[in-house]
């Protein structure tokens, strides 16, 4: 089934942001500009689930950091969404949120490969392909060779690959798009 979107091209980019560094700013660019985004929200997670806080940074200060970062980029915003909902920051239960707020937007996931190659140990993971676009990015000299290898074993039979477009398409018609640098 496609969906006609008749909101924002969003992007939604969560993490530890302890700190916030370059390569975050440049990797929201470079997804905005290559799936045609009118904005990325940065998210900071609360309570991450996959890994503690370094130092024991307060969220309110790694939140401060990212709107710093991000001050007089009028296609960036932060959000503190995780950080007013109870229990962990699964990235699930935060799009399912930003979905039921934002009904008309377009979502665009954005996760790093490492990050994907562990999804299935996420919480609900399959649920995230229903709920946005993933947009999978690489570090510079990291190729994926073939697209199948990265695609959760379990969950082939409800993509269809386009390669033409270096991307699956989820039976939901969300897109699974990976964006490798040179």
């Amino acid at each position: 089934m496609n969906k006609v979107y008749e909101g924002r091209r969003i992007g939604i980019l969560g993490g530890t942001f302890n700190p916030i560094h370059l390569a975050h700013l440049r990797i929201a660019e470079e997804v905005r500009e290559a799936c045609v985004l009118d904005q990325v929200i940065f998210i900071p997670a609360a309570d991450p689930p996959h890994k503690p806080i370094a130092d024991g940074v307060a969220f309110g200060h790694r939140l401060a950091m990212v709107e710093a970062a991000i001050a007089g980029q009028t296609s960036f915003a932060v959000s503190d969404l995780e950080a007013r909902r109870y229990g962990k920051s699964f990235s699930v239960d935060t799009l399912e949120i930003l979905r039921q707020q934002n009904l008309t937007d377009q979502l665009f996931f954005i996760i790093g490969l490492d990050s994907y190659r562990d999804i299935a140990s996420w919480k609900e993971y399959p649920r995230l392909f229903r709920l946005a676009n993933l947009v999978v990015t690489t570090r510079p000299g990291v190729h994926i060779k073939d697209p199948l290898d990265v695609l959760p074993v379990a969950m082939r039979g409800e993509f269809c690959y386009s390669a033409a477009a270096r991307s699956f398409r989820h039976s939901s018609g969300h897109m699974l798009i990976f964006l490798q640098e040179t």
